[in-house]
């Protein structure tokens, strides 16, 4: 994919199915003043074209207490692509981002186990090969988080 080409219109789109992704076309065509059909052409184009997804939210088993957690790893800069090879075919983890600084890599999961989160940490990532000092961050309070940033489910 090339550098996506969006107007003023595309952007506003995007804008307003973010705010409320059930919005319907003829609203949106109503507030951005074109036809239902162009709404429609348009969503359709940016999703080909991979610049918008659709996709249900859930939310976690009532009842449950889930905690998110953060592990900061730090890792041979040669080994940091077979690392995410690795990391990013495990279905605990929701997101794998590559960083700078003191660590290189931070694995964001969640969990409701301390000890399947230890297990991961220290067992499963600590032991890849490259892999000099994992890292465990667990948050205690959420004030802001933004599903645009990453869907951490």
């Amino acid at each position: 994919m090339t550098n996506p080409n969006l107007d003023a219109l595309d952007k506003k789109l995007i804008e307003l199915l973010a705010e409320d992704a059930r919005i319907s076309n003829r609203k949106i065509a109503a507030d951005l003043d074109v036809t239902e059909g162009t709404v429609r052409s348009r969503i359709k184009r940016l999703e080909r074209d991979n610049l918008i997804r659709f996709t249900a939210i859930t939310t976690l088993a009532p009842g449950e207490r889930f905690r998110l957690a953060f592990i900061r790893v730090q890792a041979e800069l040669e080994k940091i692509p077979d690392i995410c090879k690795v990391l990013e075919r495990d279905p605990k983890i929701g997101a794998l981002i590559i960083t700078m600084g003191r660590f290189n890599l931070l694995a964001a999961t969640i969990f409701n186990d301390l000890d399947a989160l230890h297990a991961m940490a220290s067992d499963r990532i600590l032991s890849l090969p490259g892999v000099h000092h994992v890292e465990t961050v667990i948050a205690i309070s959420t004030i802001k988080y933004d599903l645009r940033v990453a869907r951490i489910l």
